[in-house]
């Protein structure tokens, strides 16, 4: 057996002090570090979801008493009006979101390399040694350098895995560019053959209560597509559709690494 990031660290670049230590024997469970990484992904959504209700609810006398409460301001001739903040509240919410969205996935792909790379090598040697346990931190690290768009490849040509939502995952990064960097407005190059940026986004169907449980029988995929010259956008349905999503393609890494290790294993859930 061999170490393991003590935690998924969901919403930030991957902590390096949380890779594998020679030396030290510690169980790695797959269960544990999907169920960890869902618990903050409940939490990225149950912090939009409040920020959500508490730009809908504020109004311009809140914003101005609290705005005059210390009687001064840094530079009170800049100071802007409640209708220029809404619009720059929520432009940076949408770009907050997006950039937490990737961060998720990638922190998703992380962890779960670091379990398959663990994995293989105890398949190919048959034992975790120190010096196989090295083996498997080199190509952690070295996965961890790579750019974010080719992890997927990665993923798919070391271990087989084929992550459902890559377009998607890869199109959130696109339209991020797009909001600092384009004026909001995706390069032409960047669309797909029919002109658009899609992105499949997972939402729930129309007839479910509230308050259920990502699974596979309550929730749909439905596309929201850019074409040319169109500003991205996003409502703010759809600013929880980008977590319900990551959720998705979360829950669909974690089953295809946990195949990946019950192939030619007997089953098993560890490394």
């Amino acid at each position: 057996m061999t170490d393991q990031p003590d935690q998924p660290n969901p919403g930030n670049q991957p902590n390096p002090g949380n890779q594998p230590n020679p030396g030290q024997q510690r169980q790695i469970n797959l269960q544990q570090m999907a169920n960890q990484f869902m618990a903050g992904l409940q939490r990225h959504f149950d912090m939009l979801a409040f920020n959500l209700a508490a730009r809908e609810r504020v109004n311009e006398q809140a914003y101005n008493e609290r705005s005059a409460l210390p009687a001064l301001m840094p530079v009170a001739q800049l100071h802007q009006n409640f209708e220029q903040m809404q619009a720059h509240a929520r432009d940076l919410m949408l770009r907050q979101v997006l950039n937490d969205s990737l961060n998720l996935a990638v922190n998703a792909m992380n962890n779960a390399h670091l379990f398959l790379s663990l994995i293989k090598v105890r398949r190919e040697q048959g034992e975790i040694t120190a010096e196989n346990q090295k083996t498997a931190q080199e190509a952690q690290q070295a996965f961890l350098k790579v750019p974010f768009d080719q992890k997927f490849d990665r993923l798919e040509k070391e271990f087989g895995i084929v992550c459902e939502f890559e377009d998607t995952i890869t199109n959130f990064g696109i339209c991020l560019q797009a909001l600092t960097q384009l004026q909001g407005y995706p390069k032409k190059e960047q669309l797909d053959e029919s002109g658009q940026l899609v992105l499949d986004l997972v939402v729930a169907k129309d007839e479910l209560t509230p308050n259920q449980t990502l699974q596979r029988n309550n929730y749909e995929v439905r596309p929201k597509s850019f074409g040319e010259g169109e500003k991205i956008h996003f409502s703010d349905n759809d600013l929880q559709a980008l977590l319900l999503t990551i959720g998705i393609f979360a829950h669909q890494l974690f089953a295809s690494t946990a195949q990946y290790a019950q192939q030619g294993s007997g089953g098993g859930g560890g490394a």
